[in-house]
């Protein structure tokens, strides 16, 4: 295999994120090729191979999975956004539960709940903010204003019928270009760092229908307000227009920022309502793009914390404080952390709005901020970015011994990372569970409670030896024995749950109350088929079967 040879393949499995494997005839190792679902025969050119593991672009589907279904949107496979359009719903999440299994699985010691993946509960239109790019579909093809083209930095695929969005937000990308397109003047081209119109940004809060429309250019033109602010007046909403601004953005990157923003109609802000609070929204606010899933992933996260009333709960990375509001009416107190200092602003003026007078805000980086707080918490909220906990801060987290902490995690590979120094440091996963907030993607929220025994946490009993029968088959190995062996032999991982149902069928005596799920609607995940047989050798080479 090399690098430019166009192969065929059938795709295996999928893993996070987005990664299919490919097996190919008379080839040992299987290719990755992104942008696929199982049991789908693709042709793909070979990319890249690195340490060995080859991946490739797919170029066309050859024959397609049974699963697959007519995606809803017509931009699916030419618009990046959306990855799994082609799934059933029920698919999607299945796939996506399979994979946060597998990851967790892999990254927990010992036995843990799963519970599976929560659905969103809105499936299409779910999003309440875009950012909308400009740029052309091809070189010096007309305008465009909608989403990258799938797996290109630079071309823009028009999403006028994009349907993770509402008719209100289709309704403003149509018009606003029509309006950039008669101005006559040119997209900001990122590579020659020239040119005006940059990106449209909308929000749209689901309580109230509220609207803000923001549009971002350079400052290589003079926007024509008057006549953009007509266009977007005159258009018929379903919701409520409450703004539309412009904001200026001369920086090289290729991201919205702010660099001065100015109201051309109504207000710069919403409120959103959230779990019976209410939120002030801005243009640039961090506020989870799906309200409605946001509420059962805030609800997960609140029933994982459990007891609160009289506890000091930190928050951290609290972004505009949403989680720190939502517990601090069955709380002592609640500390929230943020390094973005608007963030924290908007965290302040919520809980105001909110009348919650037990949340303070600190800005700043919690690996800095954590040593000036002044106070224990009892418990821990961990809701870090992408890329996970700094590895100093989670040393200083772990160092409040606090009992229960949860981690809300959106990428799953950076949990997965940051679980191992947490379970190194005395710390155990109780329950792990998703929410599906990203329909149509591969993206989902994962929430994990995990729980540090204390060293008076100790019983006291009376062992007669003479009692003990040495040669009964419970005793030839431990589990950590078991699982040192499969992993030696099979180059697998397997919890001290697996080895118990394993025992369990071939008719040796383990505890009866073994790892018993700790809510009625909790699911116990089943020893896979593969480890089930590696289990077995182990058990036989220990002379227990």
């Amino acid at each position: 295999m090399k690098k430019g040879q166009i192969l065929e393949g059938y795709i295996e499995r999928v893993d996070f994120p987005n990664k299919g494997f490919a097996v190919v005839e008379d080839e040992e190792k299987k290719v990755i090729v992104k942008n696929t679902v199982p049991e789908q025969k693709v042709r793909f050119a070979v990319n890249k191979i690195r340490k060995g593991q080859a991946e490739g672009r797919l170029l066309e589907i050859l024959e397609h999975s049974p699963e697959e279904c007519q995606p809803a949107c017509p931009h699916f496979g030419v618009c990046g956004g959306c990855t799994y359009q082609n799934l059933p719903y029920e698919k999607q999440v299945e796939m996506k539960e399979a994979q946060i299994h597998a990851m967790m699985d892999a990254a927990v010691d010992g036995d843990y709940i799963w519970e599976g993946v929560k659905e969103s509960p809105v499936r299409e239109a779910y999003r309440n903010k875009m950012e909308f790019s400009f740029g052309d579909e091809y070189k010096d093809g007309p305008l465009a204003l909608g989403m990258h083209k799938r797996g290109s930095f630079h071309d823009i695929v028009n999403v006028t019928e994009c349907k993770i969005v509402d008719e209100d937000f289709r309704r403003i990308i149509k018009a606003v270009l029509e309006f950039a397109t008669d101005t006559g003047l040119p997209y900001y081209h990122r590579m020659r760092h020239t040119g005006f119109f940059r990106h449209l940004l909308v929000r749209k809060a689901v309580r109230t229908g509220e609207i803000l429309i923001d549009l971002v250019t350079t400052s290589e033109a003079q926007l024509d307000e008057a006549r953009l602010v007509e266009k977007l007046t005159g258009l018929s909403y379903d919701g409520k227009l409450a703004g539309i601004l412009h904001t200026t953005n001369n920086s090289l990157a290729d991201v919205v920022k702010d660099e001065g923003t100015k109201i051309l109609y109504g207000q710069d802000y919403f409120y959103e309502e959230l779990l019976g609070l209410k939120f002030k929204i801005t243009p640039f606010s961090f506020f989870q793009t799906n309200s409605l899933g946001a509420e059962v992933l805030y609800e997960t996260a609140r029933s994982y914390i459990g007891e609160t009333k009289d506890k000091v709960i930190f928050d951290l990375y609290s972004g505009t404080g949403t989680i720190a509001q939502i517990l601090a009416p069955v709380a002592k107190k609640v500390v929230g952390v943020e390094i973005v200092e608007e963030a924290v602003e908007a965290a302040k003026e919520n809980a105001a709005l909110n009348g919650l007078d037990n949340c303070t805000f600190w800005a700043g980086d919690v690996l800095k901020v954590i040593d000036d707080l002044g106070e224990v918490p009892d418990l821990i909220v961990l809701d870090p970015p992408r890329d996970g906990v700094h590895p100093k801060a989670l040393e200083k987290i772990i160092d409040f011994g606090v009992e229960r902490m949860v981690y809300i995690a959106c990428k799953p590979t950076s949990l997965a990372r940051d679980l191992e120094l947490l379970q190194g440091r005395g710390y155990q996963v109780e329950r792990i569970g998703c929410v599906d907030l990203f329909p149509s993607t591969y993206h989902v929220e994962t929430v994990v409670l995990l729980s540090q025994q204390k060293p008076d946490d100790t019983i006291e009993i009376d062992l007669d030896l003479d009692e003990l029968d040495a040669t009964s088959a419970e005793l030839k190995a431990t589990y950590q024995e078991i699982k040192d062996y499969v992993l030696k032999e099979f180059g697998l991982k397997v919890s001290s749950l697996y080895i118990s149902q394993v025992k369990r069928k071939c008719g040796i005596e383990v505890g009866e109350n073994y790892n018993l799920p700790k809510s009625e609607n909790a699911r116990v995940p089943q020893c896979p088929k593969e480890k089930e047989e590696a289990i077995k050798a182990a058990l036989k080479y220990f002379a227990m079967i």
